[in-house]
Protein backbone atom coordinates (compact mmCIF):
# COMPACT_ATOMS: atom_id res chain seq x y z
CA UNK A 1 0.00 0.00 0.00
CA UNK A 2 1.25 3.71 -0.94
CA UNK A 3 2.35 5.75 2.07
CA UNK A 4 0.40 8.60 2.05
CA UNK A 5 3.21 10.74 3.76
CA UNK A 6 4.84 10.57 1.01
CA UNK A 7 3.27 13.79 -1.04
CA UNK A 8 4.95 16.88 -0.98
CA UNK A 9 4.06 19.23 1.49
CA UNK A 10 3.49 21.71 -0.77
CA UNK A 11 1.13 19.27 -2.86
CA UNK A 12 -2.56 20.56 -2.55
CA UNK A 13 -4.94 18.66 0.04
CA UNK A 14 -7.28 19.75 2.36
CA UNK A 15 -7.02 21.57 5.51
CA UNK A 16 -7.20 17.87 7.73
CA UNK A 17 -4.71 16.12 5.62
CA UNK A 18 -2.09 18.54 6.21
CA UNK A 19 0.94 18.07 7.39
CA UNK A 20 0.22 21.22 9.55
CA UNK A 21 -3.37 20.14 10.74
CA UNK A 22 -2.44 18.14 13.67
CA UNK A 23 -1.03 19.31 16.36
CA UNK A 24 1.72 16.68 16.83
CA UNK A 25 1.95 12.90 15.80
CA UNK A 26 1.92 11.88 19.24
CA UNK A 27 -0.19 14.52 20.48
CA UNK A 28 -3.07 11.97 21.56
CA UNK A 29 -0.10 10.10 23.82
CA UNK A 30 2.07 12.72 24.98
CA UNK A 31 1.54 13.30 28.81
CA UNK A 32 -0.08 16.61 29.52
CA UNK A 33 2.04 19.43 31.02
CA UNK A 34 1.20 20.53 34.27
CA UNK A 35 1.19 24.33 35.29
CA UNK A 36 4.42 23.88 37.08
CA UNK A 37 5.70 21.73 34.38
CA UNK A 38 4.87 24.78 31.88
CA UNK A 39 6.04 27.28 34.34
CA UNK A 40 9.77 25.59 34.35
CA UNK A 41 10.08 25.39 30.77
CA UNK A 42 8.96 29.04 29.98
CA UNK A 43 11.61 30.45 32.67
CA UNK A 44 14.46 28.01 31.40
CA UNK A 45 13.18 29.36 28.51
CA UNK A 46 13.74 32.58 29.47
CA UNK A 47 16.96 32.39 31.19
CA UNK A 48 18.91 30.72 28.49
CA UNK A 49 18.14 33.31 26.03
CA UNK A 50 18.87 36.21 28.33
CA UNK A 51 22.34 36.89 26.21
CA UNK A 52 20.12 37.56 23.15
CA UNK A 53 17.64 39.50 25.07
CA UNK A 54 19.93 41.10 27.37
CA UNK A 55 22.95 42.49 24.89
CA UNK A 56 21.85 45.87 25.02
CA UNK A 57 22.66 46.29 28.31
CA UNK A 58 25.13 43.45 28.89
CA UNK A 59 27.48 44.50 26.24
CA UNK A 60 27.03 48.74 25.79
CA UNK A 61 25.96 50.23 29.42
CA UNK A 62 27.92 47.18 31.21
CA UNK A 63 31.38 45.66 29.92
CA UNK A 64 31.98 49.02 28.11
CA UNK A 65 30.39 51.95 29.82
CA UNK A 66 31.08 50.45 33.57
CA UNK A 67 34.27 48.06 32.66
CA UNK A 68 35.53 50.41 30.59
CA UNK A 69 36.31 47.72 27.58
CA UNK A 70 36.26 48.87 24.14
CA UNK A 71 33.94 47.79 21.79
CA UNK A 72 35.95 44.93 20.40
CA UNK A 73 36.55 43.60 23.89
CA UNK A 74 33.35 43.62 24.81
CA UNK A 75 31.89 42.46 21.72
CA UNK A 76 34.64 39.42 22.08
CA UNK A 77 32.79 38.55 25.57
CA UNK A 78 29.62 38.78 24.28
CA UNK A 79 31.01 36.37 21.15
CA UNK A 80 32.41 33.82 23.47
CA UNK A 81 29.19 32.86 25.59
CA UNK A 82 27.30 32.46 22.19
CA UNK A 83 30.08 30.30 21.22
CA UNK A 84 29.30 28.45 24.35
CA UNK A 85 25.58 28.17 23.66
CA UNK A 86 26.00 26.91 20.18
CA UNK A 87 28.95 24.24 20.79
CA UNK A 88 26.46 22.76 23.95
CA UNK A 89 23.87 22.70 21.12
CA UNK A 90 25.74 21.26 18.52
CA UNK A 91 27.10 18.29 20.56
CA UNK A 92 23.99 17.41 23.00
CA UNK A 93 20.84 18.03 20.43
CA UNK A 94 22.18 14.75 18.24
CA UNK A 95 22.16 13.15 21.38
CA UNK A 96 18.84 14.38 22.77
CA UNK A 97 16.92 11.16 23.25
CA UNK A 98 19.38 9.68 25.32
CA UNK A 99 20.27 12.31 27.57
CA UNK A 100 19.03 13.18 30.99
CA UNK A 101 16.96 16.28 30.51
CA UNK A 102 16.21 17.18 34.12
CA UNK A 103 19.69 16.72 35.37
CA UNK A 104 21.34 18.74 32.36
CA UNK A 105 18.80 21.81 32.58
CA UNK A 106 19.46 21.76 36.40
CA UNK A 107 23.09 21.34 35.68
CA UNK A 108 23.38 23.69 32.93
CA UNK A 109 22.09 26.42 34.44
CA UNK A 110 23.55 25.91 37.90
CA UNK A 111 26.84 26.25 35.70
CA UNK A 112 25.85 29.50 34.40
CA UNK A 113 24.73 30.67 37.28
CA UNK A 114 28.34 29.94 39.31
CA UNK A 115 29.78 31.25 36.28
CA UNK A 116 28.11 34.75 36.61
CA UNK A 117 28.02 34.96 40.08
CA UNK A 118 31.97 34.63 40.05
CA UNK A 119 31.72 37.59 37.46
CA UNK A 120 30.27 39.15 39.88
CA UNK A 121 32.60 38.67 42.94
CA UNK A 122 35.62 38.32 40.88
CA UNK A 123 37.93 40.95 39.59
CA UNK A 124 37.97 42.51 36.15
CA UNK A 125 40.72 40.65 34.81
CA UNK A 126 40.01 40.55 30.79
CA UNK A 127 41.12 36.76 30.58
CA UNK A 128 39.27 35.81 33.72
CA UNK A 129 36.39 37.51 31.83
CA UNK A 130 37.01 35.64 28.67
CA UNK A 131 36.61 32.17 30.74
CA UNK A 132 34.12 32.98 32.70
CA UNK A 133 31.71 33.97 29.69
CA UNK A 134 32.78 30.75 27.74
CA UNK A 135 31.60 28.40 30.78
CA UNK A 136 28.64 30.13 30.97
CA UNK A 137 27.63 29.78 27.76
CA UNK A 138 28.32 26.24 27.80
CA UNK A 139 26.51 25.57 30.53
CA UNK A 140 23.18 28.31 29.41
CA UNK A 141 23.34 26.24 26.24
CA UNK A 142 23.18 22.68 27.36
CA UNK A 143 19.98 23.48 29.38
CA UNK A 144 18.31 25.43 26.91
CA UNK A 145 18.79 22.60 24.47
CA UNK A 146 16.79 20.17 27.00
CA UNK A 147 14.33 22.96 27.24
CA UNK A 148 13.86 23.09 23.45
CA UNK A 149 13.96 19.14 22.97
CA UNK A 150 11.51 18.56 25.79
CA UNK A 151 9.34 21.64 24.17
CA UNK A 152 9.84 19.36 21.18
CA UNK A 153 8.01 16.27 22.41
CA UNK A 154 4.91 17.64 24.50
CA UNK A 155 1.61 17.42 22.94
CA UNK A 156 1.14 20.93 21.12
CA UNK A 157 4.71 22.42 20.72
CA UNK A 158 4.01 25.15 18.47
CA UNK A 159 1.61 26.35 21.10
CA UNK A 160 4.00 25.74 23.72
CA UNK A 161 7.03 27.50 22.14
CA UNK A 162 4.55 30.32 21.71
CA UNK A 163 3.91 31.04 25.08
CA UNK A 164 7.48 30.90 25.81
CA UNK A 165 7.81 33.75 23.04
CA UNK A 166 5.68 35.82 24.82
CA UNK A 167 7.37 34.85 28.15
CA UNK A 168 10.37 36.09 27.00
CA UNK A 169 9.11 39.68 25.66
CA UNK A 170 7.85 40.25 28.56
CA UNK A 171 11.30 39.04 30.43
CA UNK A 172 13.14 41.65 27.64
CA UNK A 173 11.33 44.27 29.33
CA UNK A 174 12.24 43.88 32.72
CA UNK A 175 16.17 43.43 31.49
CA UNK A 176 16.25 45.94 29.36
CA UNK A 177 14.00 48.32 31.53
CA UNK A 178 15.61 47.83 34.86
CA UNK A 179 19.61 46.95 33.49
CA UNK A 180 20.67 50.41 33.23
CA UNK A 181 19.16 51.21 36.73
CA UNK A 182 20.95 48.99 38.25
CA UNK A 183 24.28 49.36 36.83
CA UNK A 184 23.73 53.36 37.74
CA UNK A 185 23.03 52.42 41.17
CA UNK A 186 25.24 49.29 41.78
CA UNK A 187 27.05 48.95 39.31
CA UNK A 188 28.11 46.08 36.19
CA UNK A 189 29.34 43.48 39.28
CA UNK A 190 25.29 43.99 40.27
CA UNK A 191 24.34 43.07 36.70
CA UNK A 192 26.57 39.93 36.98
CA UNK A 193 24.63 38.75 40.20
CA UNK A 194 21.31 39.46 38.67
CA UNK A 195 21.98 37.22 36.11
CA UNK A 196 23.20 34.57 38.20
CA UNK A 197 20.37 34.87 40.51
CA UNK A 198 18.13 34.43 36.95
CA UNK A 199 20.07 31.46 36.46
CA UNK A 200 19.93 29.91 39.61
CA UNK A 201 16.04 30.45 39.76
CA UNK A 202 15.94 28.64 36.75
CA UNK A 203 17.91 25.50 37.67
CA UNK A 204 15.61 25.41 40.80
CA UNK A 205 13.02 25.30 39.30
CA UNK A 206 13.78 22.52 36.73
CA UNK A 207 15.04 20.73 39.78
CA UNK A 208 11.40 20.95 41.08
CA UNK A 209 9.19 20.75 38.04
CA UNK A 210 10.85 20.22 34.75
CA UNK A 211 8.68 17.47 33.14
CA UNK A 212 10.08 14.00 31.75
CA UNK A 213 8.37 13.38 28.41
CA UNK A 214 9.44 9.59 27.13
CA UNK A 215 9.01 8.86 23.55
CA UNK A 216 6.17 6.49 22.81
CA UNK A 217 7.01 3.26 21.00
CA UNK A 218 6.25 3.72 17.59
CA UNK A 219 8.82 7.16 17.40
CA UNK A 220 11.83 4.99 19.25
CA UNK A 221 12.65 3.93 15.84
CA UNK A 222 12.62 6.89 14.29
CA UNK A 223 14.43 8.79 16.92
CA UNK A 224 17.72 5.89 16.01
CA UNK A 225 17.71 7.06 12.18
CA UNK A 226 19.44 10.09 10.63
CA UNK A 227 17.08 13.80 10.23
CA UNK A 228 16.03 13.92 6.86
CA UNK A 229 16.71 16.18 4.15
CA UNK A 230 13.91 18.75 4.34
CA UNK A 231 14.50 19.10 8.61
CA UNK A 232 18.18 20.04 7.79
CA UNK A 233 17.17 22.71 5.33
CA UNK A 234 14.40 23.88 7.61
CA UNK A 235 17.01 24.09 10.20
CA UNK A 236 19.74 25.53 7.34
CA UNK A 237 16.73 28.32 6.71
CA UNK A 238 16.30 29.03 10.21
CA UNK A 239 20.16 29.83 10.75
CA UNK A 240 20.43 32.18 8.03
CA UNK A 241 17.02 34.28 8.71
CA UNK A 242 18.73 35.06 12.09
CA UNK A 243 21.91 35.82 10.49
CA UNK A 244 19.76 38.15 8.04
CA UNK A 245 18.38 39.73 11.64
CA UNK A 246 21.26 40.02 13.44
CA UNK A 247 23.05 41.82 10.70
CA UNK A 248 20.72 44.63 11.01
CA UNK A 249 19.55 44.40 14.27
CA UNK A 250 22.94 46.33 16.04
CA UNK A 251 22.76 49.35 13.85
CA UNK A 252 19.11 50.10 13.57
CA UNK A 253 20.09 53.20 16.40
CA UNK A 254 23.26 54.21 14.32
CA UNK A 255 20.94 54.39 11.12
CA UNK A 256 18.51 56.76 13.36
CA UNK A 257 21.41 58.69 14.86
CA UNK A 258 22.99 59.11 11.33
CA UNK A 259 19.86 60.69 9.51
CA UNK A 260 20.35 63.25 12.33
CA UNK A 261 16.83 62.18 14.69
CA UNK A 262 16.56 62.96 17.97
CA UNK A 263 18.60 60.65 20.56
CA UNK A 264 14.96 60.68 22.94
CA UNK A 265 12.74 59.41 19.40
CA UNK A 266 15.34 56.55 18.45
CA UNK A 267 15.30 55.85 21.98
CA UNK A 268 11.66 55.18 22.18
CA UNK A 269 11.35 53.70 19.28
CA UNK A 270 13.77 51.07 20.38
CA UNK A 271 11.90 50.71 23.65
CA UNK A 272 8.15 49.96 21.17
CA UNK A 273 10.44 46.79 19.81
CA UNK A 274 9.87 45.31 23.07
CA UNK A 275 6.37 45.78 23.24
CA UNK A 276 5.51 45.11 19.49
CA UNK A 277 7.59 41.71 20.29
CA UNK A 278 4.74 40.70 22.49
CA UNK A 279 2.35 40.50 19.69
CA UNK A 280 3.76 37.92 16.75
CA UNK A 281 3.84 34.83 19.09
CA UNK A 282 0.11 35.02 20.43
CA UNK A 283 -0.81 35.50 16.49
CA UNK A 284 1.12 33.12 15.65
CA UNK A 285 -0.53 30.34 18.10
CA UNK A 286 -4.06 31.54 17.26
CA UNK A 287 -3.52 30.39 13.49
CA UNK A 288 -1.64 27.31 14.05
CA UNK A 289 -4.92 25.19 12.55
CA UNK A 290 -6.15 27.86 10.69
CA UNK A 291 -2.84 28.73 8.14
CA UNK A 292 -0.43 26.04 6.85
CA UNK A 293 2.62 26.09 8.46
CA UNK A 294 5.08 26.67 5.23
CA UNK A 295 2.77 29.47 3.48
CA UNK A 296 3.16 31.32 6.96
CA UNK A 297 6.84 30.88 7.01
CA UNK A 298 7.19 32.61 3.50
CA UNK A 299 4.88 35.11 4.05
CA UNK A 300 6.84 35.86 7.33
CA UNK A 301 10.11 36.02 5.33
CA UNK A 302 8.51 38.57 2.87
CA UNK A 303 7.26 40.68 5.81
CA UNK A 304 10.58 41.12 6.72
CA UNK A 305 12.18 42.17 3.85
CA UNK A 306 9.39 44.89 3.54
CA UNK A 307 10.32 46.07 6.83
CA UNK A 308 14.30 46.33 6.20
CA UNK A 309 13.54 47.23 2.73
CA UNK A 310 11.52 50.32 4.63
CA UNK A 311 13.63 50.87 7.37
CA UNK A 312 17.08 51.06 5.11
CA UNK A 313 15.77 52.55 1.86
CA UNK A 314 12.44 55.15 2.94
CA UNK A 315 13.89 58.54 3.84
CA UNK A 316 11.54 59.49 6.96
CA UNK A 317 10.95 59.59 10.63
CA UNK A 318 7.65 58.06 10.56
CA UNK A 319 8.98 55.10 8.19
CA UNK A 320 11.76 54.34 10.11
CA UNK A 321 9.92 54.40 13.68
CA UNK A 322 7.58 52.07 12.13
CA UNK A 323 9.91 50.05 10.42
CA UNK A 324 12.71 49.79 13.69
CA UNK A 325 9.51 48.84 16.06
CA UNK A 326 8.28 45.91 13.83
CA UNK A 327 11.58 44.72 13.06
CA UNK A 328 11.85 41.49 15.15
CA UNK A 329 8.00 40.29 15.06
CA UNK A 330 8.41 38.30 11.85
CA UNK A 331 11.47 36.42 13.03
CA UNK A 332 8.85 35.36 16.13
CA UNK A 333 6.30 34.77 14.02
CA UNK A 334 8.68 32.76 11.85
CA UNK A 335 9.85 30.50 14.50
CA UNK A 336 7.14 29.85 15.84
CA UNK A 337 5.59 28.14 13.18
CA UNK A 338 9.09 26.37 12.23
CA UNK A 339 9.45 25.24 15.73
CA UNK A 340 6.48 23.38 15.67
CA UNK A 341 6.93 21.86 12.18
CA UNK A 342 10.47 20.70 13.09
CA UNK A 343 8.89 19.20 16.24
CA UNK A 344 6.00 17.30 13.98
CA UNK A 345 8.56 16.70 11.42
CA UNK A 346 11.04 14.62 14.12
CA UNK A 347 8.77 13.84 17.19
CA UNK A 348 12.82 12.60 18.71
CA UNK A 349 12.91 16.55 19.99
CA UNK A 350 16.89 16.43 18.24
CA UNK A 351 15.63 19.08 15.68
CA UNK A 352 14.15 21.26 18.28
CA UNK A 353 16.90 20.67 20.50
CA UNK A 354 19.32 22.53 18.05
CA UNK A 355 16.99 25.91 18.32
CA UNK A 356 19.94 27.47 20.45
CA UNK A 357 22.85 26.61 17.56
CA UNK A 358 20.49 27.25 14.82
CA UNK A 359 19.40 31.05 16.76
CA UNK A 360 22.68 31.87 18.08
CA UNK A 361 24.89 30.81 15.00
CA UNK A 362 23.47 33.43 12.90
CA UNK A 363 23.93 36.08 15.46
CA UNK A 364 27.15 35.53 16.62
CA UNK A 365 28.54 35.60 12.87
CA UNK A 366 25.91 38.67 11.75
CA UNK A 367 27.08 41.52 13.43
CA UNK A 368 30.53 41.33 11.67
CA UNK A 369 28.82 40.65 8.52
CA UNK A 370 26.67 43.32 8.41
CA UNK A 371 29.40 46.04 10.09
CA UNK A 372 31.58 44.98 7.36
CA UNK A 373 28.50 45.99 5.14
CA UNK A 374 28.30 49.13 6.69
CA UNK A 375 31.93 49.87 5.93
CA UNK A 376 32.16 49.09 2.22
CA UNK A 377 28.36 49.84 0.99
CA UNK A 378 26.69 51.44 3.37
CA UNK A 379 23.36 51.54 5.45
CA UNK A 380 21.09 51.24 1.99
CA UNK A 381 23.55 48.37 0.79
CA UNK A 382 23.58 46.54 4.16
CA UNK A 383 19.41 46.71 3.76
CA UNK A 384 19.71 44.84 0.18
CA UNK A 385 22.44 42.55 1.89
CA UNK A 386 19.63 41.34 4.75
CA UNK A 387 17.05 41.32 1.49
CA UNK A 388 19.44 39.17 -0.09
CA UNK A 389 20.28 36.26 3.17
CA UNK A 390 16.47 36.51 3.42
CA UNK A 391 15.60 35.33 0.23
CA UNK A 392 18.65 32.69 0.49
CA UNK A 393 16.63 31.78 4.01
CA UNK A 394 13.49 31.43 2.18
CA UNK A 395 14.73 29.39 -0.67
CA UNK A 396 16.18 26.73 2.15
CA UNK A 397 12.51 26.84 3.59
CA UNK A 398 10.98 26.12 0.17
CA UNK A 399 13.48 23.25 -0.53
CA UNK A 400 11.80 22.20 3.06
CA UNK A 401 8.30 22.19 2.40
CA UNK A 402 8.10 21.64 -1.39
CA UNK A 403 11.23 19.98 -3.07
CA UNK A 404 11.41 16.77 -0.46
CA UNK A 405 8.94 14.27 -0.11
CA UNK A 406 7.51 12.88 3.25
CA UNK A 407 9.20 9.67 2.89
CA UNK A 408 13.13 10.89 2.52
Amino acid sequence: MKNPSAAPLGAPHSPSASLDAPPHPSASSAPRLSVPNMAALMVGHCAGMLDLVGLPVWVGACLVGFFQLDPQQAGLLATLFLLGEVVSSLVLAPRFGALPARLLAVAGYGVAGAAFLALALGGAEYPVMAALHFIGGLGAGCALTMVHGTMGRSARPHRLFACAGLTLGCFAIAVLGSGKAIIADSGGHALFLVFAGIMAGAALLCALAFPQLPLRAADQQAARAPLSPRIWFGMAGMGVFCLAQSMIFPFVERIGAERGYSAAMVAAVLMAIGFANLVPTPIAAALERKVRAELAILAGIAVHAAIILVITQVPGVQAYAAGVAMIATPLLFVHTFLFGLLARLDPSGRAVAATPAMVMIGSTVGPLLGGTLVLTVGYRGLGIGVVLFGMIAAACFYRMTRGVTAHD
